[in-house]
């Protein structure tokens, strides 16, 4: 017989109080929408391990494209030379989003950080001051500093507060199925917006169309229109964080494309590489880019990662794209198939605020103390592993995103195993 899982004696797991958790599960193998754990159990993988792994575990494409780099050039120094694979990621990542300039960093805290930095000495370089920066209600952007900053004041951040630069904040109109006031939060929200933006503002982040790890949160496209309006109309700059939403999570290519807003910076990270590789990267528009060129040296965006522009990342991501591309059914037509399922959740006693984004289903659970530390998620979890469903509950927040390859069968068993674990909660 297996012995029950323990805890490691050396490792330290993120956003785990050892405490109160359970030992974490051993994998040993990944295929497709399925892990498999040391003592022979296969799950499936419904949050995309994290929400990386856009085509599932051990994807060959992806898999065969590393091999061949990692032959041919592991790692460069890229503050001194290119490659061909960061030359190629550049030109498609631009052809794509319509931003010509793009930095490389390493996983979506950093593009972030680095977008906020751009943002901020872009104003600089240029002699004007403009020192607010506006971030929304219950924004997710990373756990780095700058990143803590513009993201929603929560337990995450709280010991660090004292560190943490001032931000001003809109209210964020998230929606549902059957959703009768929306327009009035989105009203509320963009003349709180207007407000804030009669100071001098360097720039706005937001997580198009949904935000993630605070809920997922989502909004209406149309709401998004009309914040980039007031944004350009204040001469403010506009940072997407896509961290989550690229790579066709939220049905189109980029969210930012979906909702017909152009930002000005782009933070891109998770399914870059299809959840190989670790990698993050920032676009920025051509008229950013040459702010930062002047005889005068202190106008350089003095900011670089040892492993940037890793030539085995860029293989990772160019192989995804071509995936991307080659298939766009999958990631386009992953919201109708979510839809008859989560539709069937509706009216149950529990279930609160349905809602449906491209690969993204989610719900509430109707507790008492809603929050991230609600204990209600980790008595979900532990029902759905006992009907070899992985999820990852964000306290009384139920979401499911699981990998483009996921077959109807899997999908289906999914949201069986949902529908029966309600039942015992």
């Amino acid at each position: 017989m297996t012995s029950p899982p323990s805890w490691h004696p050396h490792l330290w797991h993120p956003t785990t109080q050892v405490a109160h958790s359970e030992p974490p599960l051993r994998a040993v193998r990944g295929e497709g929408a399925l892990l498999e754990l040391d003592d022979g159990r296969r799950l499936i993988d419904g949050i995309s391990g994290w929400w990386v792994m856009l085509h599932g575990h051990a994807e060959r494409a992806i898999a065969a494209a590393v091999a061949r780099q990692a032959s041919t050039l592991e790692q460069v120094i890229f503050a001194n030379f290119r490659h061909p694979g960061a030359e190629a990621l550049a030109e498609r990542l631009s052809a794509l989003s319509g931003l010509e300039r793009l930095f490389f960093s390493d996983n979506g805290s950093t593009a972030v950080e680095v977008a906020i930095k751009i943002a901020w000495q872009w104003w600089h370089n240029q002699g004007i001051s403009r020192p607010q920066l506006i971030a929304f209600d219950g924004a997710y952007h990373g756990d780095t500093f700058g990143a803590m900053a513009v993201g929603e004041r929560s337990l995450f951040s709280a010991p660090f507060a004292p560190l943490l630069f001032d931000v001003a904040r809109a209210p964020w109109p998230a929606t549902w199925w059957g959703d009768d006031a929306v327009e009035a939060r989105e009203a509320a929200a963009l003349a709180r917006l207007e407000q804030l933006l009669e100071q001098p503002t360097a720039a706005v982040i937001l997580e198009p169309l949904v935000q993630g790890a605070s809920g997922m949160a989502m909004v209406r496209p149309a709401f998004l229109r009309q914040v980039e309006q007031r944004v350009r109309a204040a001469g403010a700059l506009l940072i997407a964080d896509e961290v989550l939403t690229g790579f066709g999570r939220c049905g189109e290519l980029f969210a930012c494309r979906q909702a017909g807003i152009r930002p000005d910076l782009m933070a891109l990270s998770k399914g870059l590489t299809g959840g190989f590789l670790p990698m993050g990267v920032t676009l920025a528009s051509e008229t950013i880019y040459r702010g930062f060129i002047d005889e005068e040296p202190s106008h350089t965006l003095f900011h670089g990662h040892s492993f940037t522009a890793n030539p085995l990342g860029c293989a990772a991501a160019l192989a995804s794209l071509d995936l991307l591309e080659a298939s766009p059914e999958r990631h386009r037509g992953m919201e109708a198939r979510h839809r008859p399922y989560l539709e069937t959740l509706v009216g149950h006693r529990l279930l609160r605020r349905p809602r449906l984004l491209g690969c993204i289903a989610a719900f509430d659970l109707a507790v008492d103390n809603p929050g991230y530390l609600n204990p209600v998620g980790r008595q979900l979890q532990r029902l759905l592993l006992e009907q070899g469903v992985f999820l990852r509950p964000l306290g009384e927040v139920v979401y499911l995103l699981p990998p483009l390859c996921i077959n109807d069968d899997q999908l289906a068993h999914c949201y069986a195993a949902i529908a029966g674990a309600l039942e015992h909660i």
